[in-house]
């Protein structure tokens, strides 16, 4: 038998092309007696619809690239669960790709989606981007693009982050309001948007309190792990610089710091309160358990598509698209790591 076509499916009801077409896409004008017969007939001769044709006749691929730093952390992956939930429920399917938190890779991933002429692009930047040229290629050809998570302000376009700056702000408060005096900061090196907001916000609030502004308890780590964190903790016990709080900048760094003091004999938190980011599995198995930022990642993914699909449906529409700002909320769950 030959394969299914609408040609030949036209030509056994005795109908046009583009009737089957329509009968198949459910328009208004098909006449109810003729839909069901198309699609009584295509189910059983199992006709699969030419996806590239489809895409060609409505100017859209149905698809979005979807571009993260790290594939297996758990705030990305809930991200990417949020991103795909919502862009399949309106149709969409998703092309996954990780950069490894390389910028050559960002770089080369970006350019794959533009060739695969993808409806848009979600990005969350490396720590490492520190120049906006590629991106901005994908600005200039006005396909729709929204960053997630870290961002830059040097990009014009929509963004979806949480408040870094306050949540930061508010965890060192909370530390601060349960007696910690000397407390440390574990961030990554001041590239992107999200470190330096979680630095600026720990630092602002130890100048509000009265508290010493000690550059040399703010470790800058080499990689966001709990190897990295161990070290850390090792760093700051030997050099005997009387710690009595952590604010680490992922769950992993402060996981590792809970690990090695543990160890070292050091009371958690009696002795050391520590407080991670991103509400990973790992904070209820550590002991004592991690007190951390939620990040809501699904509700992240689900907004940034929602972004999206808008500027998407605006630029098919030939409309005016404006560039968004939205604000994930955040929440910190309290665990028996801190006071």
């Amino acid at each position: 038998m030959d394969k299914p076509t609408l040609k030949l499916i036209a030509k056994e009801l005795g109908i046009s092309p583009s009737t089957v077409s329509k009968a198949l896409n459910n328009y208004p004008d098909v006449g109810e007696n003729t839909r069901q017969k198309v699609q009584e007939l295509a189910a059983s001769r199992k006709f699969v619809p030419n996806s590239v044709a489809q895409s060609l006749r409505q100017q859209a691929s149905k698809l979005i690239g979807f571009i993260t730093p790290n594939a297996v952390h758990y705030f990305f992956s809930n991200v990417l669960y949020g991103m795909i939930q919502t862009a399949q429920a309106s149709g969409y399917s998703v092309i996954v790709l990780c950069s490894e938190d390389k910028i050559e890779f960002e770089k080369e991933q970006l350019e794959i989606l533009m060739n695969k002429n993808v409806d848009g692009i979600m990005l969350s930047l490396t720590d490492h981007t520190t120049t906006y040229d590629h991106i901005n290629k994908v600005v200039d050809r006005k396909m729709p693009l929204v960053l997630y998570d870290k961002i830059s302000k040097f990009v014009n376009c929509s963004k979806v982050t949480i408040n870094d700056r306050k949540i930061a702000y508010d965890a060192t408060r909370y530390l601060i309001e349960r007696g910690c005096k000397r407390i440390a900061h574990i961030r990554g090196a001041l590239n992107s948007i999200t470190i330096i907001d979680r630095y600026l916000g720990y630092k602002k609030a130890i100048k509000e309190s009265g508290l010493e502004a000690d550059e040399t308890i703010i470790y800058e780590s080499r990689e966001p792990t709990i190897e990295e964190g161990i070290r850390i903790a090792d760093l700051f016990v030997r050099e005997k610089k009387n710690i009595d709080g952590v604010l680490a900048f992922t769950d992993s760094l402060a996981i590792g710091v809970i690990l090695r003091l543990n160890e070292l004999g050091v009371k958690i938190p009696d002795e050391v309160s520590v407080i991670g980011f991103s509400n990973s599995v790992q904070t209820l198995v550590v002991s004592p358990s991690l007190t951390t930022i939620d990040q809501h990642g699904f509700d992240m993914g689900k907004k940034a598509v929602e972004t999206l699909l808008k500027e998407i449906r605006a630029r098919k529409k030939k409309e005016a698209v404006k560039f968004e700002n939205v604000d994930v909320p955040t929440e910190m769950v309290i665990r028996k790591s801190t006071r």
